[in-house]
Formats: structure tokens, sequence, C-alpha cells
């Protein structure tokens, strides 16, 4: 039987925080004179490592356990089992379990509770050896893996921070500060390690296209961030993948100065991404399982169906069945978006985590319906092509927010499962105001130039 706070949870954690504290420290020292954003490196990461010791008493003395307990019983498990094991335990983490690996547990160390579910297995494969560093200490393999996962989603942040110089403390705000996203975010669980490898994704991607350095080692990240979404929550490379298509022509795009020859060759641009897209899909299904194309509706329909029942415990919703057909989950769209984007509401808090999500979502729900009435749709098209970056912000906010809520009817699950597309949106929210204004400057200073030619003629 594992134990979650021990003794060991009293002297591993400020070991810890001490050495994330001066290593904080000198980064943020090492870079804030050329780039002041990274002012704002220490009091996320600061956080982040609250909410990871706030997450595990949450679990153990709240919920009595749940999933962040269970990956840590297993990694807890593996842990044990290297030190009698540790060339079967290497094994599995590379190659995953079999009758011999298997025959390594006993009474003494546990087996894995998640080893029936490939998906689940695989947080236990990648975390149990901070487990084992952290001398199987909860609160400090939670505070490393927060670490480490911190690292990813920084570099996002400075992604945004070098398209839009302007908006640090916005971007920061997005990024860092939003409490559902670093709560659920800051845990052992699979959103934790997907949020990191969306953020690793983009910006390795950007770093490529946009500062021309470090190819290899980018590329490695791509497909590093790649392998993790498709074996921990495969549906989220799906999201990623047609705002990345159009991000990526977009910019070589926007390269070609001739405007005669964008126009001509924009739409060849725009198809070849789209094929290239659908051949990776195909190329990768057999390793999908469930998540393949052709089962990918089913799945859908058999989520959904599944979250809703009772003994989900008053926590569920529901928005209306729908069939496993392309049409079918189309007319869920809206419904689906707007819950995974503005629910639970304010009434629908049942218990003080719900009540914190509903406030937060609601002031979501203001912001939104704010720009939108402020700059009407049509120009919200406008900024989209203006800025490629915003294209895969929102593509990717709105195909996630779609996947999330059409697949989940239960709010627990919910307010996890949309975090990685929370930053994303929230962040979209802000540069679409900026743009909107500076669009705004821009329209004002054309008209007063029209003007002044009418005067001077």
């Amino acid at each position: 039987m594992v134990e979650y706070l021990t003794f060991v949870d009293l002297i591993v954690p400020p070991i810890f925080f001490i050495i994330f504290y001066f290593s904080a420290q000198s980064i943020k020292y090492s870079h804030i004179e050329t780039n002041s954003s990274f002012r704002y490196y220490y009091p996320g990461l600061l956080v982040k490592l609250i909410a990871s010791v706030l997450i595990c008493l949450v679990y153990v003395f709240y919920y009595q356990g749940g999933d962040t307990t269970s990956y840590f019983h297993d990694c807890v498990s593996i842990s044990k089992a290297f030190i009698g094991h540790p060339f079967q335990m290497i094994k599995l983490s590379i190659s995953g379990l079999d009758a011999q690996v298997w025959y390594s547990f006993n009474f003494e160390t546990g087996w894995p509770m998640y080893s029936y579910d490939e998906h689940a297995f695989w947080v236990d494969r990648l975390v149990w050896p901070l487990c084992f560093v952290s001398f199987n200490s909860f609160i400090g393999t939670t505070m490393l893996l927060s670490f480490i996962c911190y690292q990813a989603i920084w570099r996002l942040y400075q992604t945004l921070v070098f398209e839009f110089p302007n908006l640090q403390r916005q971007m920061a705000i997005a990024m860092f500060f939003i409490p559902s996203v670093v709560f659920w975010g800051s845990g052992i669980l699979k959103d934790s390690i997907t949020f990191a490898a969306v953020a690793l994704f983009i910006s390795s991607i950007h770093t490529i296209i946009k500062l021309k350095k470090q190819v290899l080692k980018n590329i490695f990240f791509i497909l590093l961030a790649s392998f993790l979404l498709l074996k921990i929550k495969p549906y989220i490379f799906f999201a990623l993948l047609p705002g990345t298509t159009v991000w990526i022509a977009g910019f070589f795009l926007g390269r070609i100065e001739n405007k005669l020859l964008k126009a001509s060759i924009a739409p060849m641009i725009l198809v070849i991404s789209a094929v290239a897209g659908y051949l990776v899909l195909g190329a990768i299904g057999d390793s999908l399982g469930d998540y393949r194309v052709e089962n990918v509706l089913t799945k859908a329909v058999t989520t959904q169906q599944d979250l809703k029942q009772d003994y989900y415990g008053g926590s569920s919703f529901d928005i209306g069945d729908f069939d496993p057909t392309i049409s079918g989950i189309l007319r869920k769209a809206p419904l689906a978006i707007n819950a995974a984007l503005f629910r639970p509401y304010l009434w629908e808090g049942y218990n003080p985590g719900m009540l914190v999500s509903g406030i937060e979502n609601f002031i979501i729900l203001l912001l939104t319906i704010y720009l939108l009435l402020r700059i009407k749709v049509i120009n919200l098209f406008r900024l989209m092509f203006r800025h490629h970056f915003l294209f895969l912000s929102v593509t990717f906010s709105l195909f996630f927010a779609f996947s999330v809520g059409l697949t989940t009817s239960n709010f627990g699950s919910l307010v996890r499962y949309k975090i990685p597309a929370m930053p994303l949106y929230i962040a979209s929210l802000y540069i679409i105001y900026a743009s909107y204004e500076e669009l705004k400057s821009e329209d004002k200073e054309k008209i007063f130039v029209k003007e002044s030619d009418v005067i001077r003629r």
C-alpha cells in the first residue's frame, strides 16, 4: 500500500524548491537585460510549483484519491521494482509491459494500476524516473514534473512575445496565471504532459521557420512532442494539424512580395497542406487504435455516452445525442464549443472547485462577447489572416474545444481536458483586441492621408 504523504515529503520538496529558486533567478538575471519578458520567469514558475503542492494536498485530503494518486502509486511500484530489476524497468519504459517485465513486480513493490490502459500507462513510463530521483516523494515528484513542463510552456510564451512584443503582460497571464489551467496542469496527470507537448510543438516550429536556428534540435523537439501527444492523447495532435499547416503555409506565402503571384499559388499551397495533413494521419493510423480516422466518430459517441452515466455522481451535463457521422457531429459544434470554453456556468458550480471554474468561465464568456460585439465577425477574419499565428491559436482553440465538448459530458473531466486550449484561447482574445486597435489606427491614418491629398488637390 502506497502512502502518499510521508516524512520524505517534508524533506525533498523544500530541497527542490531551493534548487528551482536559484535556478530560476540565474535564468532570469542572465536574460533580463536583453529580454525584459524574463521578469515573468520566476513568478510563473512559483505559481506552478505552489499549484503542484496544492493539487497533491487536494487529491489526498479532499478527493481522497483519484487519477494523480493512482499515477503516483504506479510510479512508486516501478521505482521499487527498478532497484531489484533495473534492466526490466528500463525495458518497460522503452517497449512497455510483457510477461517477463510483469513478473518483476511482487507484493512488496505493488503492481501498476494503469497497465490495462495504453495511453494512461505512458504517464507511468515517463514519470517513474522522476519518482525514483525524488525518493518516492509524492509532492517532490509532482514539483519536478511541473518544473520540467514549465520549460516547454515558457518556450511557448517566448514565441508569443516574439510575435507580439507589446503584449508581454497579457501573454504571461494567458500562459501562467489562469487558475484552472495552472492547478489542473500541475499534477501527475495526462493534461500536464500534453499541454507541455503542445507548447513544445508550436514553439519548436516557430523557432525553425521564423528564427531559423537550432534546426536539428527543434526537429527533435517536434518529433518528441508529436510522439507524446499521439501516445497519451492523440486527438490533441489532430486538433493541432489544421492550424499548423495553414500557419506554415501562411508564413511562406507572406514572404512572396508579388501580390499576383501570391494570389495565384495560395490555393495550391493550402491544398498541398491539407493533403499533407491527411497523409500524415493515414501514415500513423495503425498506431492510433481507437483514434484512427475511421474510428474517431464512433469513439466520440461512445465516450460521450459513457461520461454522462449516473455513476459519475451528478457532475454530468448533456449536449444531446448525435450520430457518428460528419453531419451529425457538425450539428453539435456550437453546443460543444460553448460547453468546452464556458461551462460549467456559475450556477453549475456544485463544489468549490467547480465554482472557481464557473467564475473563471463567466469572465472569459464576458470578454468573448465584448470582443465579438466590438470587432464584428468580418474584422475577425481580417485579423486572422493578418497574423498567421493568430490563425493557429484560434483554429487550435476552437477545434480542440469542439473535440472536448463533443466527447465530454462530465464537468470534473471537462475542466481538466480543456487545459491545452485555454491558454491559447485567452492569448487569442488579447491578440485580437490589440490587433483590432492597431488596425483601426491604420485605417484612420489611411483616411487622414486621403483627405490630405484631396485638400492639396
